[in-house]
């Protein structure tokens, strides 16, 4: 099994992966499928099912499936040419991607939010059909937004998970266990088996420069979060705190009065700046959604500019490390909302971020483990509930607090020797069950929770 830790962290665009990247993507791939088909286009139409229906007036799902068909991708999203396509395509109609001939769409009349009718294979579902001349369907692909960008076919999905066909990999570990073991018997670090993974697929420099650069977008998104202020967009009026707690913060520097658990202040406002940039549809790193992006560059740079010795070169094998653990959660169980609940994104993102603040300050692969471990269990049984299916309730908090966890499970795992009760493989299966018997209103569809008690209008 091998998953990249550019697959795991990827740049996108708020407020949802699953719900605004993962369509987007979809979207590309069906422009694609287009373009190498023996037939002629005229139209296209998409329906929207599930938790993409019910959430994704909030999450911009719409508008994220229209740019998609239009040609945006994540990656390189322009927002101001992004805003002129959309006028454009509602005032005539018509959509114009690259390599294919202008194509009718209306989106009021061809975009379809479907509340009744759920697809099998996941609860993030979407369909999307291209039309004749007369506007019949001559292609149609349903595709599933599985969490944190990741998009399948029906058919990819109907295969089973491990679709990884590449090459061989030097350390192909498909559990903690299994981690653990490999690390033993080679002597290496988690992050060091991940850097070999990584280097027999993509090469030593172009990890390098990717996660330079995962880092960079990261670092500028607090630093955005923490400069802006105003109210959030979506109606619920939610004022953005970041930048108001990150300037009382900057004042009471030195303050003999200053109380020690302050610093959790510091965690919590990293992360919300993170997290408001992500509800107004600002660029931000999947890690390993983009309801959960606050949690780990909130930890990474608490430890770059909190932690005594800390150093920028460390980034890396913090990224790697936390990747590492990501991908087992991802592999066995899920970091989907819409799937398992919000313990399947901060939950995820938490022990993510534990293990890559515990493996930066020292600690062994058992002790990486037994912190990954410590975060996850602590959020088991966490719903996704945002109050009028936005990014932003309870969302921009809980990241905050997902760090804070992140930051102790870390420190309480250093203060041992790697022993522990619960394995990181029996959290991860606990996880993947208790997101089995969620209740589906309790699974980023708005329809129970803090979504249906808090007035959202």
């Amino acid at each position: 099994m091998f998953l990249s830790v550019f697959d795991m962290f990827k740049v996108g665009i708020g407020p949802s992966s699953s719900h605004t990247m993962g369509p987007m993507m979809a979207a590309a791939r069906f422009l694609d499928m287009m373009r190498t088909s023996p037939f002629e286009f005229h139209g296209l139409r998409a329906s929207l099912h599930g938790s993409l229906a019910f959430t994704g007036v909030g999450h911009a799902t719409d508008r994220a499936t229209i740019l998609g068909l239009a040609g945006f991708v994540p990656d390189t999203y322009d927002a101001e040419k992004a805003e002129a396509v959309l006028t454009q395509i509602r005032a005539t109609g018509m959509i114009e991607p690259e390599g294919l001939a202008p194509l009718r769409f209306a989106p009021a009349n061809d975009l379809v939010f479907d509340y009744d009718n759920a697809l099998p294979g996941h609860a993030n579902g979407m369909i999307l059909m291209a039309t004749d001349a007369q506007g019949d369907v001559t292609l149609r692909e349903t595709f599933y937004s599985i969490g944190g960008g990741f998009v399948m076919t029906e058919a990819e999905l109907a295969a089973g998970k491990d679709t990884d066909d590449g090459a061989p990999v030097p350390f192909p570990f498909k559990s903690a266990a299994e981690m653990l073991q490999m690390s033993t018997t080679s002597g290496k670090s988690i992050a060091q088996m991940k850097r070999a993974n990584e280097d027999s697929r993509i090469g030593h420099e172009n990890l390098r420069s990717g996660t330079r650069r995962l880092w960079q977008v990261m670092n500028d998104c607090i630093e955005r979060g923490l400069a802006n202020d105003g109210i959030l967009p979506g109606g619920l009026n939610v004022k953005r705190r970041a930048r108001g707690i990150h300037q009382k913060l900057l004042e009471e520097r030195g303050m003999n009065l200053t109380a020690p658990h302050t610093i959790n202040d510091w965690m919590s406002v990293y992360a919300m700046a993170v997290n408001e940039e992500n509800a107004a549809g600002g660029q931000v790193v999947t890690a390993p959604t983009n309801g959960a992006a606050g949690v780990l560059p909130a930890t990474l740079k608490y430890y770059l500019d909190h932690v005594p010795g800390a150093s920028e070169a460390h980034v890396e094998d913090f990224l790697l490390t936390a990747a590492a653990i990501g991908g087992l959660v991802k592999y066995n169980a899920s970091i989907s909302g819409a799937e398992a609940g919000c313990q399947a994104e901060v939950g995820s993102a938490a022990a993510m971020a534990a293990a890559g603040l515990c493996a930066v300050m020292g600690g062994t692969p058992a002790q990486v483990e037994n912190a990954a471990e410590i975060a996850l269990e602590h959020h088991l049984g966490m719903t996704c509930d945002p109050v009028k299916g936005l990014v932003q309730v309870p969302c921009i908090e809980r990241n905050g607090l997902g760090a804070i966890k992140a930051v102790s499970a870390a420190s309480l795992a250093l203060r041992g020797d790697g022993t522990h009760l619960v394995p990181l493989d029996a959290c991860i299966e606990t996880m993947r069950q208790t997101g089995r018997d969620m209740s589906e209103k309790y699974k980023e569809t708005s329809l129970g929770g803090l979504a249906v008690n808090v007035p959202n209008c």
